[in-house]
């Protein structure tokens, strides 16, 4: 993952495309800080990681630029996410994450919404980075509060 990301920064770079050189350089930053944290080279699924912070920070942006008005700025940052969604695995559809819930409902039969955690344990390491877990969140609340 990382040797991909250095080789469409190359790429970007000999291609003049500033937006994507913008956005790779974004992620290259990130990543560093990330390892300076960590202390260590990152991994695929750290990488990931620090993907969906820099993707989540633009969908929290669009939703800013909305309020403002900012029809440009919203279009650049969903720009932005497409070129970020091209190192992302792929993503899982809602009913495969609905199977997914369904599956862990029924293992671990959850009576109440004070189960939440426990739900949240089984079903993130199969869905995080494949579909937005603020979503998934919400599923499962409501899934929750219909007990």
């Amino acid at each position: 993952m990382r040797e991909q990301i250095l080789e469409d920064l190359k790429s970007a770079m000999k291609n003049q495309d500033k937006e994507a050189l913008a956005v790779i350089r974004g992620i290259k930053g990130a990543m560093q800080l990330e390892e300076i944290a960590k202390k260590h080279e990152l991994n695929d699924e750290e990488v990931i990681d620090v993907i969906v912070k820099q993707i989540k920070m633009r969908k929290e942006s669009i939703e800013g630029f909305e309020k403002g008005n900012r029809e440009d700025l919203k279009n650049q940052a969903l720009r932005e996410i497409e070129i970020l969604n091209r190192y992302m695995p792929e993503q899982l559809s809602l009913d495969e994450v609905n199977n997914i819930i369904e599956e862990t409902f029924n293992l671990v039969n959850p009576t109440s919404l004070a189960d939440m955690g426990k739900i949240m344990r089984e079903v993130t390491p199969k869905v995080k980075g494949k579909y937005d877990m603020k979503e998934v969140s919400n599923i499962i609340k409501n899934k929750l509060s219909n007990l």
